[in-house]
């Protein structure tokens, strides 16, 4: 795990909907049921809507932190 407290991060600035979205979920497939992954999302649209799809597919999102232009987002896999 690293200092982040996440198994994995995954930097999807510059990444547009729904494709942010697409690799997060193809991510969390690979990984385990508890585990932790840090996603980092422009503001705007990808923020308002990856965390919803997240949460739809079964997810836990447990932090949003806004930093500068963009949003470190942690996801538990469920």
């Amino acid at each position: 795990m690293s200092e982040s407290g996440a198994h994995a991060t995954l930097d999807l600035r510059g990444v547009m909907c729904p494709i942010n979205f697409v690799k997060t979920k193809l991510k969390l497939e690979m990984m385990s049921p508890g585990e932790v992954l840090e996603v980092i999302l422009d503001s705007g649209e990808p923020i308002q809507n990856v965390p919803k799809s997240i949460k739809e597919e079964g997810h836990r999102i447990i932090e949003v932190k806004k930093e500068g232009d963009f949003f470190r987002l942690k996801v538990e896999k469920g």
